[in-house]
């Protein structure tokens, strides 16, 4: 008999490990859940969300160099299957929303990055590490990103309360990237 996922986010403002795959888990049970732990950087026990979405961008960075549409669609196929990844994955960790299921950040901070791959390529063979306005534009989609995942204003708060699931895990970070993008793409164009 399937066990029942608690109905209950952990504490996250207190150190907690990660919930382990099962061991009776297929093995594409186990790829899923790699995904939905955004491939071990939502394994820290403390600022799981932080740590993952630092992972999100450290993979965007080279997804930029897909163009716009490229890395459009990546981040579109990233929120269409994240829903099932972090749905998934809090079946097997079998806890609602567990902080270290951390693909919705991975799709969210995507999201922030959008007017940057529009507006700003990085173009990697020509990235220059000193680069003041490369690293701020990173940056502050980052920050950006972070501030409404933590804080929640209407209607981020909301959603998180009000619907479960995987889409439910998926849908706040999916607005609070949305948002940061909204700001970006308001600086970008003043």
């Amino acid at each position: 008999m399937p066990q029942q996922t608690t109905d209950h986010k952990p504490d996250v403002s207190k150190s907690n490990p990660c919930p382990p795959c099962p061991p009776t888990a297929k093995t594409w049970e186990k790829c899923v859940y790699w995904l939905g732990i955004g491939l071990g950087s939502g394994l820290p026990k403390r600022a799981a969300g932080t740590w993952g979405t630092l992972g999100g961008l450290v993979i965007a960075i080279p997804m930029l160099e897909l163009g716009f549409f490229g890395f459009l669609t990546t981040t579109v196929l990233g929120g269409l299957f994240g829903s099932y990844i972090c749905g998934k994955t809090s079946k097997l960790m079998n806890v609602h929303d567990d902080p270290h299921i951390v693909w919705d950040e991975w799709v969210g901070m995507w999201i922030a990055l959008l007017p940057l791959a529009y507006d700003y390529p990085l173009n990697l063979v020509n990235f220059n590490p000193i680069n003041f306005n490369q690293w701020l534009y990173l940056l502050s989609a980052f920050g950006l990103f972070r501030f409404f995942d933590i804080i929640k204003p209407f209607p981020i708060q909301w959603v998180d309360k009000n619907v479960s699931g995987g889409f439910g895990i998926l849908i706040d970070d999916v607005l609070a990237g949305i948002m940061s993008a909204l700001i970006i793409l308001a600086a970008l164009l003043y």
